[in-house]
């Protein structure tokens, strides 16, 4: 495994919009992390804050959008960059400060596979996130893995690894938070590997927390998008997509409740929930 995962270029990439307050500290605390030393990319989506100046004054290099095109164009525009820059594979980062860059190392190495998706799964009520977020994410959760046939743990989760020739191939074509929900069918529909990996996330007390996610709004919009992709990747041929489990050292015995519900009989024991 050690091998194979020294044969992938990796790279962090963090959407970024009106972070000033947070960036510089994530873009530094990518940079310690094995592997991505030198290779944090962050797009700044049209802020009109120091965003830009604070990423690159930490270390990143940035790129910038004139105006704000939302989340999924911002990760697309890294993961461009990221390709034709030599890349792999991209492990992105929310640039509010609730991942800790460190667990992307974790990500790094729960699978050797560089054409792997990985997927960070967060325990929302451990951590204490909003009783609206818990709830939007179980939404999302549910009409996610619905349609894609198979329990997902956590679809809004921006804590991810991608294989960037594979995932820019899906042709995703949402530009804010319903991308990576968009990324998630796709990928079932075409037969990419998805890895889930437990990881921790952190929320802070609500007057300090910045998110330009709307847990009624957003979701109502991943929902909808959801709905065209299905339509959408119908005629392909649909390979069905075992859950891949990393082993979760954190929480050993947790187990999804989700998976239970949405699939009284899984194939395998699933995750913790969301």
């Amino acid at each position: 495994m050690v091998i194979a995962l020294c044969l992938m270029r990796i790279c962090a990439i963090i959407p970024a919009y009106q972070a000033e307050r947070n960036v510089g500290d994530v873009t530094r605390e990518a940079l310690r992390v094995h592997g991505l030393a030198g290779a944090v990319i962050v797009v700044d989506d049209g802020s009109s804050d120091r965003t830009a100046e604070r990423a690159r004054a930490a270390g990143a290099t940035v790129l910038g959008h004139p105006e704000n095109q939302g989340k999924g164009a911002a990760l697309r525009t890294g993961m461009e960059f990221a390709l034709a820059s030599g890349f792999d594979v991209a492990v992105t980062i929310d640039a509010d400060g609730q991942h800790p860059p460190e667990e992307a190392r974790r990500l790094i190495e729960a699978d050797a596979d560089p054409e792997a998706l990985v997927l960070g799964i967060r325990d929302l009520a451990g951590a204490g996130a909003p009783r609206a977020n818990q709830i939007s994410n179980r939404i999302s959760n549910f009409f996610l893995s619905l349609f894609a046939g198979r329990p997902f743990a956590d679809t809004q989760c921006g804590l991810r690894r991608y294989p960037l020739r594979t995932t820019l191939s899906l042709g995703a074509r949402d530009e804010g938070y319903a991308f990576e929900a968009e990324i998630l069918l796709r990928a079932v529909a075409a037969g990419v590997r998805l890895v889930e990996v437990p990881i921790r996330v952190i929320y802070p007390p609500e007057g300090e927390r910045l998110t330009h996610f709307d847990s009624v709004r957003d979701p109502a919009r991943i929902i909808r998008r959801v709905v065209a992709t299905l339509a959408l990747t119908r005629g392909l041929r649909h390979v069905p997509a075992e859950p891949v489990l990393a082993p979760d050292p954190v929480r050993p015995a947790a187990a999804s409740a989700l998976a239970t519900e949405l699939d009284p009989h899984p194939r395998q024991p699933a995750t913790a929930p969301p």
